[in-house]
C-alpha cells in the first residue's frame, strides 16, 4: 500500500513525482546536509552529511549565536559511445545551508571542525547562560 507523502519528508512529492520516473537527483539532495547532534556532556557533537562536496566548498560561520553551515556541490556524469558522441550528459549543481542556534556565549575559537570523506564533524561547547535572577520589588501596602 502506498502512503501519501504526508508520512515522508516532502508533502509535495505526490504532486511532482511520477511512479515510473526515477529521480536520483532529488534523493541526492535530500541526503545532503542531514545532521546528527549528540550530547557528549560538555560539548555537542554535530555530524553532517555532505556527499560529493569538497572541503573548499564548505563554510561555517558563527554570527549572533547562530552557527550556519553552507555548502556548494557540483556533480557531472558524462558517458560517450566509441565514436565520442554523447549518449547521455547529466550535471547537477546546487547549494544549501543549515543554521543551528548554539548560544551567544559560544565563541568562534571554541568550535572545532573536521571534514573527512564527505562528512563534517563539529564540536560545539555547551555554555551555560548566566542564571537570570528575578528581582521582585513589592510595594508595601499599609492598612
Amino acid at each position: 500500500m502506498l502512503l501519501p507523502s504526508i508520512f515522508t519528508e516532502n508533502l509535495l512529492d505526490d504532486f511532482f513525482d511520477h511512479p515510473h520516473h526515477s529521480n536520483h537527483l532529488r534523493s541526492y539532495t535530500s541526503e545532503m546536509m542531514r545532521t546528527d547532534v549528540k550530547d557528549l556532556g560538555n560539548v555537542y557533537e554535530m555530524t553532517m552529511n555532505l556527499p560529493g562536496v569538497k572541503k573548499e566548498n564548505v563554510k561555517a560561520e558563527l554570527k549572533d549565536g547562530y552557527l550556519t553551515i553552507s555548502a556548494v556541490s557540483a556533480a557531472r556524469n558524462d558517458e560517450k559511445n566509441s565514436d565520442g558522441v554523447y549518449i547521455r550528459r547529466e550535471r547537477y549543481a546546487g547549494s544549501g545551508s543549515r543554521s543551528f542556534y548554539v548560544g551567544e556565549d559560544v565563541k568562534q575559537e571554541d568550535i572545532k571542525a573536521k571534514f573527512e570523506d564527505g562528512t563534517l564533524k563539529l564540536q560545539v561547547p555547551k555554555k551555560n547562560p548566566a542564571a537570570v535572577v528575578e528581582n521582585t520589588n513589592y510595594i508595601q501596602i499599609e492598612g
